[in-house]
């Protein structure tokens, strides 16, 4: 068996990076990995992404699979992976096992071969989930052992991406500011033939049961509400509720838009165009922060309930006022769906605003990728 790897990493100029990504569902976690692998490239870094499903770069991250990006070559991470495929690879300065998933028993087992005959070993990083719950900055950056397995000994380290300068920071590429800039809403408007009086409202979310009020709420509006609408879960969710009830008000063709599947840098430019943007997950609402639009998060629900308490923490972090702090509960399924109350334009400004000055606090914070590149060199200064 042959992996498709792409291109062949050996510059010892680059430090080399293994990130490893278990996809587990909603393409959150690849999104928020490839977006890593294209940073630390961008700023000198060569990185083998592994992932166990890496078919969604094809539109999310174009020429990924290929190995046109330079300096990131995409492993496919099958179980078991090829015998012998291990070996054949360059040990890497870095380790970075995402969202709690463990690199590959053959993995393990080369690394400890490579050790027993004198290699360095490399730098473990535990990338965590984002929270701006209190228990990240007490954890961000303390030693994990490793308790079993072919490397039992060897040590990691807890990185906790946050929203303060006590936690490991938020992903952001040196250019996005640039980009930015740059980018004319009005263009891009144009060409999805929406008005520029019309109120742009992204939709990317799971199946919230505030929705159809949302929608019947937003209907019949001055000025006109236009939904722009991804594909998937949530596309599936608005077809569900048109299905109901096709007259409702609000199914109008004229102000649903269906969008295709959009790359990262396409998911971007979305929310940059919108007045207001649902977002949903990890890697979405740190874009949205950046877009500096207002915007209402969904997070993947929890049995336990767990997720809510992620949402006060955030809500908190944000100093979101009342009216915003509501609309996310009932988003959510905090509050009953009877309760969401359709901003108006004074209370879309009060959100604006808010989101603006969290964006300002969070650019005088050095970002992810800054801070990983930091801890790294540390470490390994301290291994030496």
């Amino acid at each position: 068996m042959v992996h498709p790897t792409g291109i062949t990493l050996a510059n010892n100029d680059r430090p080399l990076w293994d990130v490893f990504c278990h996809v587990v569902d909603n393409l959150g976690d690849i999104g928020v990995c490839w977006r890593l692998a294209a940073n630390l490239a961008a700023r000198g870094q060569q990185v083998r992404l592994w992932i166990d499903q890496p078919e969604p770069l094809r539109w999310m991250a174009p020429g990924a699979l290929e190995g046109t990006h330079p300096w990131i070559e995409v492993i496919p991470w099958t179980t078991p992976l090829p015998p012998g495929f291990c070996e054949t690879l360059a040990p890497a300065q870095v380790w970075v096992e995402t969202f709690g998933c463990h690199p590959p028993e053959e993995a393990q087992a080369a690394l400890a071969a490579q050790l027993a005959v004198g290699a360095a070993p490399p730098v473990w990083i535990n990338l965590e989930y984002l929270s701006a719950e209190s228990y990240v900055e007490r954890s961000h950056g303390l030693p994990s052992p490793v308790m079993s397995g072919a490397l039992k000994g060897l040590g990691k380290w807890f990185f906790f991406p946050g929203f303060t300068a006590a936690t490991g920071g938020l992903l952001r590429e040196p250019d996005l500011e640039a980009r930015r800039g740059s980018f004319s809403a009005a263009a891009w408007r144009a060409r999805m033939q929406i008005p520029l009086d019309a109120l742009a409202v992204s939709l990317f979310c799971y199946e919230p049961q505030a929705l159809e009020r949302a929608l019947l709420q937003s209907a019949h509006r001055h000025p006109p509400v236009h939904w722009l609408i991804t594909p998937g879960r949530a596309a599936a969710a608005v077809q569900t509720l048109c299905m109901q009830d096709a007259s409702a008000a609000w199914a109008s063709g004229e102000h649903m838009h269906h969008l295709p599947l959009q790359d990262q840098a396409g998911f971007d430019e979305l929310l940059w165009a919108c007045d207001l943007n649902f977002v949903r997950g990890e890697d979405s609402l740190v874009r949205a922060l950046w877009a500096g639009k207002p915007f209402v998060w969904q997070l993947y629900p929890q049995e336990d309930g767990a997720h809510l308490n992620k949402l006060r923490a955030f809500l908190d972090w944000l100093q979101a006022p009342d009216d915003l702090r509501q609309f996310h509960f009932v988003w959510n399924g905090a509050a009953p769906a009877e309760r969401l109350l359709w901003p108006d334009a004074t209370r879309l400004a009060e959100w604006q605003a808010t989101v603006e000055s969290a964006r300002a606090r969070l650019l005088g914070l050095p970002s992810l990728p800054e801070q990983l590149l930091r801890f790294v060199e540390q470490a390994a200064m301290h291994k030496s």
